[in-house]
């Protein structure tokens, strides 16, 4: 690797920790004038103004924004967020307790997505124009024009309430067993991993047709080479990086996507303690689920970046 690849991943890098910050700023602001009020919301409606006033007191919030936002800033560089001014409960244990079944179902998501979406593009690259890739491309059109909770709400209808072959709602996290595992995570998966992979099929797709009306190409075809060994082990190759990009894009979409998904099936993930939060009126468990999402987003479009940077066949060379 040299200077002048360190120099722009370096870049990538410091980019992003500088976008992280400015994300931290809005997601406090937004969170901060929210209507309601954390005091009201645990004393009720019948509360005094005094008992108000204390406890609003007590749990910090009559503090100016600006000293609040330093405050948890520091908290969460130092990995303590603060507590629920809910529950009591020190925001990071409540994180940890829902992060893992998020990034498990945001793994078994990207793991059948992933390659089904990348060897579907890929195809539909090498036969273009053909039967196949004609019903794939308008099957994926079609599957992106669809919101998930639509998806949702389609596949309880059928899985669930016609066929009764899935439950409606995936309230725990079974890994004892196969079976069990795809009882709980088949209809979330398949609701949240039939967008992004369309959406990624789409992306590979125009990636490697690209690379494949490159003048290099034609030279290669001119060798001899069959279709599958162009885009296998040339095309391919050179698409790297935008095809780094399409994944990246497509798992950042998921973030967004789980909100939807685990409210809708009831799923115990980070995304579900979210709302709740906001429900409750909790900023400090609302901010500190925001930023996970913030951050977890930054760091896939700096990875597409980086391979984007590495993948360079002339950054490589100079």
């Amino acid at each position: 690797m040299n200077l002048t690849i360190l120099k722009l991943v370096a870049g990538r890098i410091l980019a992003g920790l500088g976008s992280l910050l400015a994300v931290s700023a809005v997601v406090f602001a937004i969170t901060a004038v929210l209507p309601g009020d954390a005091a009201e919301e645990r004393l009720g409606q019948d509360a005094t103004p005094d008992a108000v006033k204390a406890l609003r007191k007590e749990m910090g919030l009559d503090r100016s924004p600006v000293l609040r936002y330093f405050d948890w800033l520091g908290g969460v560089a130092t990995g303590d967020p603060g507590k629920s001014v809910v529950t009591g409960v020190p925001v990071a244990e409540a994180v940890a307790s829902r992060l893992p079944n998020s990034l498990l179902l945001a793994a078994v998501t990207a793991a059948f997505a992933v390659p089904l979406a990348l060897g579907l593009g890929i195809l539909c690259a090498l036969w273009r124009g053909s039967a196949f890739d004609r019903f794939t491309s308008m099957t994926a059109v079609a599957v992106v024009s669809v919101p998930e909770f639509l998806v949702a709400t389609l596949a309880v209808l059928l899985f669930a309430v016609q066929l009764k072959w899935l439950p409606a709602l995936s309230y725990e996290v079974n890994l004892s067993s196969p079976g069990k595992m795809l009882h709980s995570f088949a209809l979330p998966v398949l609701s949240l991993g039939s967008v992004i992979m369309a959406q990624m099929m789409r992306m590979t797709r125009a990636a490697v047709i690209d690379q494949l009306a490159a003048a290099y190409i034609e030279m290669v075809r001119l060798k001899g080479a069959t279709a599958a060994r162009t885009v296998l082990f040339h095309a391919l190759p050179n698409a790297i990086g935008p095809i780094a990009n399409a994944v990246a894009l497509s798992l950042s979409y998921l973030l967004g996507g789980v909100i939807i998904i685990e409210v809708i099936f009831n799923y115990p993930g980070i995304a579900k303690l979210m709302v709740d939060g906001v429900v409750q009126r909790d900023m400090p468990l609302v901010q500190a689920c925001a930023m996970i999402f913030c951050a977890g987003y930054l760091i896939l479009v700096m990875l597409a970046d980086v391979c984007g940077i590495v993948s360079n066949p002339r950054l490589r060379h100079q």
